[in-house]
Formats: C-alpha cells, structure tokens, sequence
C-alpha cells in the first residue's frame, strides 16, 4: 500500500477522534465528548496511527502524550475546524431574516442621497440588515454589474447592461441649487432666461444631463459664464454653498445638500431624472434584495411627492 493509499483511508471520523483526544487532553474526556466509550476512541485512534504509519502519541503510565507530529497535525486540524464551524454559523444565519447580507453598487451622488433614506425604510420594516455599498462611475459600474459581482446596482442609465435586467424607480425633475444669499433665491421657479450672464456650475462635458441642460440654454439663447465644471453633483452643490456660482442638479443630491447656504428651486423647464435598479440575471439572489428595493422605491415616491409639491 502507497503513502497516498493510506492516507485516503483516514476518514473524518479519524480526525473527529484526534481532535476530541487533544481537547480534552485523555482517552476518557474524548470519549465523553464524543458520546461514546473509551475502548471505541482507543480503537480508532490506533487504527488512524496505522493507516498513517506512525504514532501521534507516547504512552506514558497509562496516558497519552502528543508528539512533535501530532502537535502539527493538531494545528492543521485547528485552522480547518475555525473554517468548518464558519460554515456551520452562516448556515444558521441563513435562516434567519436579519442574516441578509445585500452588496449594492450605485453611484457616488446617490450614496449620499437617495441610498441613505431606503436604507433608514429598510432597517425599520426589517432590522438591522447588512448591506455593503461600493460606489463607482459609469462605465465600470456597467462593467462590474455585468460581471455579476454586487446584488443590486444603482445607475442613471436606462439600458441594462449585459447579463442584468432593470427596473426604473418613478422619475423626477432637475433643480436649480443657488446660494441661499443669491438674488434668483427669492424667486419660487426659475426660467432658462433667469440663468443669463449667472456663473454657472456644470457637470462634466460627457455627462448625459449637461448635454441636455446645454441644450435648453442654447435653444432659449440664454449665455451663462461657464467657468468651473466637475463629475460630481455633489461637488457642484458643495461649490454652490461657498457661492462660486449657481447650478442644476439631480433633486436627490439637491436636497440631500439643502440647508442654510444652498436653497433648490424648481425649474419652469423640464430635465427628466430617473434611477434605475440593475439585477444581475446569473448571481444568485439573496433574501434581502427584494426588500431594499421595495424601500428604494418608497423612498423615490416620496420624492417624487416633494416635487410635487405634497
């Protein structure tokens, strides 16, 4: 019989024995831990030193002392049993509701805004869920919803990208935010006229909403000082606040920055904005899922009735 022969034999049941043996230091506490007799854990301890070829322990006045190879072996046996009793204990939490475990990819503007209030609807009707959020810009958003790696993403693009099926949360309208000094903050709703000669913030060039934003300033002829543009809504309204200019933005990143230096005005034009919650077709889905979007989408009609002015 080859060394590899015999070390095929050695059954878990061998290596239940061996740990219950150094745990409880003697052939009598393994036996007790094991719920079986002493003359059992004696046999299968002699017929593991057998198929193995070699002895694990001295046999000193009647006891048992582990030697230099069993002391390894036992630090093996340690390090895979932490593993195997990881297993055990996400098995059980799997059965409970608050053993959800939710990876979201969104981006970074709706981190800030629309994610925190689903999140908040999601702990009070089900408990303390875990969710993990990563954020991250398109295309690598697409990118990594494609490849099946979070359980729900968040983008502003309406097409699914591949491997993943999507469903839009209930659209809104883009905002003016203005320094809460500025004259157009006494105004209730701006018109593309009143925007004429204003230092305006964009977004970056590429961005589907500064194209369209771009668009209606040109189509009324209306010319803004265009002097400062970044990626970030939230950057804008964080240049809003410290008065560099004014801007339009998503109402969820608007309200979310609202307060005493940035005030959101409606505009008398319409920007549709809408999110849209990307599945993964190929990724097993987990429990919880289902429930954050149902916040998600109670937390987008709630926003859409502020618009509305409910």
């Amino acid at each position: 019989m080859t060394d590899s022969d015999s070390s095929l034999r050695i059954t878990h049941r061998h290596i239940e024995v061996f740990r219950a043996v150094m745990t409880a230091g003697s052939v009598t506490g393994a036996a007790q831990l094991l719920y079986t007799s002493q003359p059992t854990v004696s046999r299968e301890l002699a017929r593991m030193e057998q198929l193995l070829g070699y002895a694990l322990f001295e046999r000193v006045q009647g006891r048992l002392r582990a030697n230099a190879r069993a002391l390894l072996l036992w630090d093996e046996v340690q390090r895979s049993w932490q593993g195997l009793e990881r297993v055990i204990d996400r098995a059980v939490e799997l059965g409970r509701p608050q053993s959800a475990r939710i990876s979201v990819l969104c981006l970074p503007a709706l981190s800030h805004a629309l994610l925190p209030g689903a999140l908040a609807r999601l702990h009070a009707s089900h408990g303390k869920v875990l969710v993990s959020v990563a954020t991250q810009e398109a295309p690598l958003l697409q990118e990594w919803m494609a490849a099946q790696r979070f359980d729900l993403g968040l983008s502003e693009l309406a097409d699914a990208p591949p491997g993943t099926r999507s469903q839009p949360l209930p659209a809104m309208d883009e905002v003016a935010v203005l320094p809460a000094s500025h004259p157009l903050a006494q105004k209730i709703q701006l018109t593309a006229r009143d925007f004429e000669g204003e230092s305006f913030i964009s977004l970056a060039r590429d961005d589907p909403y500064r194209v369209q934003i771009d668009a209606v300033f040109a189509k009324a002829g209306v010319q803004r000082q265009l002097s400062l543009e970044t990626a970030s809504a939230v950057a804008v309204c964080a240049m809003v606040q410290h008065g560099l200019g004014v801007a339009i933005v998503n109402p969820l990143t608007a309200r979310a920055c609202a307060g005493p230096q940035l005030v959101v005005r409606p505009l008398a034009f319409s920007i549709p904005f809408q999110v849209h919650m990307l599945l993964p077709l190929h990724r097993p889905g987990d429990v919880g899922v289902p429930w954050l979007m149902e916040a998600l989408l109670q937390e987008a009609h709630g926003q859409t009735l502020v618009d509305s002015g409910f």
